[in-house]
């Protein structure tokens, strides 16, 4: 849950005159969500930002489904998706559902003649590879590897990366993005057992201001609609800004982890969570210490929820061949745990230095035609001594 932030200049008072230095006025704008109800931003423009000179055309960009019900458990090679030039063109959703899409991008080159906005879902983009600029309208972040950035829906924004080198890791969430609710007290404020407190939280600090006027063009997603539009002032025309709505910055690396005597259950990893599924992060961290603890998960089946692991880096202990940039879906109600082995190679290990993102769904996810290009269809074998 993002806390209270302003940046640049803003009127003593919400919906007063507010006056540019030739008389005339800012242009005020509401950015809020769920009917006037959810967290907000009042922002100040140059122009008015409802200006549009042409919408030029319209683009279905659904995912294909392959396997809408399955009780298979995958794995991908998340590395083998192609590195393509254009942001949007580059991110491929592998699974999805009603509530979220899990998407893979190897983008090698900055947005440059658009801008985009994604009116459907909250983004939030792991970067695996690279490192760079998150540009928006509200402000700007820097990011590197391992770091979470939460784009709110509605932000308008390009990303300036530094190389070519870019893999992405992307949760579109048709529900809001929080903290979790138990992390946090009665005002919100991130409690003394929460894995991270607000200081970990990167918010902009660099707002970027422009005020022209011409033909600038924005790439809309609508109900899994690209619509390509052209406004006649520039998008970033914000002079200031404050609220709760805004992007914001999280590493992974600034993650606490929570261990214990015996395995701890995936909860003590949480960190994001919506009403239709939940963001962990395993990160470095101690081993039971119980004198006679295994360390490796025991067998489990999660009833009520799909899990996804996104493999990033270090030494995966519970599993067997799996590398950097694999991904594992084990779905609702079939048993799954440790690989053949790897139980008993855990026992008076002390550490594991491994670093993964796993996604929990409470609703199937159905896998793409993009997601078997990259699919390894004899993982649910793996299990067989």
């Amino acid at each position: 849950m993002p806390f209270y932030h302003k940046l640049g200049k803003i009127p003593h008072k919400r919906h007063t005159q507010f006056k540019k230095p030739d008389g005339s006025l800012y242009y005020e704008q509401l950015f809020g969500t769920i009917g006037f109800d959810g967290m907000s931003t009042n922002m100040y423009h140059e122009h008015r930002p409802t200006q549009v000179k042409e919408i030029r055309k319209q683009y279905h960009v659904a995912p294909k489904i392959a396997k809408a019900n399955h009780i298979q458990s995958y794995r991908f090679h998340g590395f083998k998706v192609p590195q393509i030039d254009d942001y949007l063109e580059s991110r491929k959703t592998v699974l999805t559902n009603s509530d979220c899409n899990i998407i893979l991008a190897a983008p090698k080159q900055s947005t440059k003649d658009y801008f985009y906005k994604n009116t459907d879902a909250d983004e939030l983009i792991f970067i695996h590879r690279g490192a760079g600029k998150l540009r928006t309208h509200l402000g700007n972040l820097d990011f590197k590897y391992g770091d979470y950035l939460l784009i709110p829906r509605g932000i308008i924004y390009k990303i300036d990366f530094d190389s070519e080198d870019n893999r992405l890791f992307i949760v579109e969430s048709r529900r809001p993005i929080y903290t979790p609710k138990r992390y946090r007290n009665w005002f919100g404020q991130l409690l003394e057992h929460s894995p991270f407190c607000e200081r970990d939280l990167r918010q902009p600090q660099e707002l970027e201001t422009h005020n022209e006027k011409g033909d600038f063009v924005m790439k809309v997603k609508k109900q899994d609609d690209i619509f390509e539009m052209v406004y006649a002032s520039h998008p970033f025309d914000v002079v200031g800004y404050d609220g709760y709505n805004y992007p914001y910055a999280f590493s992974i690396h600034d993650f606490e982890p929570i261990t214990g005597r015996v395995h701890q259950p995936p909860p003590v990893h949480q960190t994001f969570e919506t009403d239709a599924f939940v963001v962990c992060s395993f990160v470095p961290r101690l081993y039971d210490y119980h004198p006679e603890a295994i360390p490796a998960p025991y067998n489990h089946s999660n009833i009520d929820s799909d899990e996804v692991l996104y493999y990033v880096d270090g030494d995966f202990m519970s599993r067997n061949d799996i590398d950097a940039g694999h991904i594992s879906l084990h779905p609702a109600g079939i048993p799954h745990g440790p690989h053949p082995g790897a139980t008993e190679r855990s026992i008076g290990k002390v550490k594991t230095d491994e670093l993964a993102v796993m996604v929990d769904t409470f609703k199937p996810l159905q896998i793409t035609e993009d997601a078997l290009k990259i699919a390894d269809e004899d993982y649910f074998k793996s299990w067989l001594e």
